[in-house]
């Protein structure tokens, strides 16, 4: 009988669990999309701010490329038009929370709600709802998997993360992309950090080297579409 009342229990535990794992298992994640055209995309995250976001726009704009921008909610609300002019020069806003809190900390709840008001942030300012979603700090647990798919988020991770929040000098940002860049490659890159970066002048490197070897810059979504 004691057997049989862990048998049957174990069936209950294992139909309890399995609508969430098979919304777990429906998450599109991706940190990098291979293709055989050398597409690689670069990405922002956190802002948008009227320091740096509109210079890295006259860069990409000086090269005529295309970038992906994960904006935090708050940020859309206080600068909205910097938002506004990354939608208008044809570059892709991505959902990145509305307040960048430790995902690790939130439940299901808390995050569905930083999410919801991040879209609307980004819907109301540039009239499109963002279909991409960079969790904080890359994390990855069962609530982004369940939030995403539930909403139909594609996950965006990166595969060359530039460490430009911390400081990193500006050789060893070109040197580490320049090494480690491949085809399909997702790179990491800050907007806005609290402190001082190099992030514009490894841009000004990155971008003619790579393309002089013949990579394209495209948006994320783009990117998605050539996967092979």
């Amino acid at each position: 009988r004691g057997l049989i009342s862990l048998f049957m229990l174990s069936v209950m535990l294992f139909y309890a669990v399995l609508p969430v794992s098979a919304e777990i298992s429906g998450c599109r994640v991706y940190s990098s999309c291979k293709n055989d055209k050398k597409l690689i995309a670069l990405t922002f995250d956190d802002g948008p701010h009227p320091k740096n976001t509109p210079v890295i726009l006259d860069i990409l704009a000086q090269y005529g490329i295309k970038a992906t921008f994960f904006e935090v909610g708050s940020n859309v609300e206080y600068y909205p038009d910097v938002s506004r002019r990354v939608i208008e020069e044809g570059h892709e806003i991505g959902n990145h929370t509305y307040t960048h809190p430790h995902v690790k900390n939130l439940s299901l709840a808390g995050l569905e709600k930083e999410v919801e008001k991040c879209e609307a942030a980004i819907k109301k300012v540039t009239g499109k709802a963002p279909v991409l979603f960079r969790p904080p700090e890359g994390v990855i647990d069962d609530a982004v998997k369940v939030m995403s798919t539930d909403r139909e988020y594609s996950v965006i991770i990166w595969s060359v993360d530039t460490r430009d929040w911390a400081g990193t000098p500006t050789s060893t940002i070109v040197g580490n992309v320049m090494k480690n860049v491949k085809s399909g490659d997702i790179i990491l890159m800050h907007d806005y950090v609290t402190k001082s970066c190099h992030t514009i002048e490894a841009l000004k490197i990155i971008i003619p080297r790579l393309l002089d070897e013949g990579y394209t810059f495209v948006t994320v979504s783009r990117l998605i579409e050539e996967k092979k």
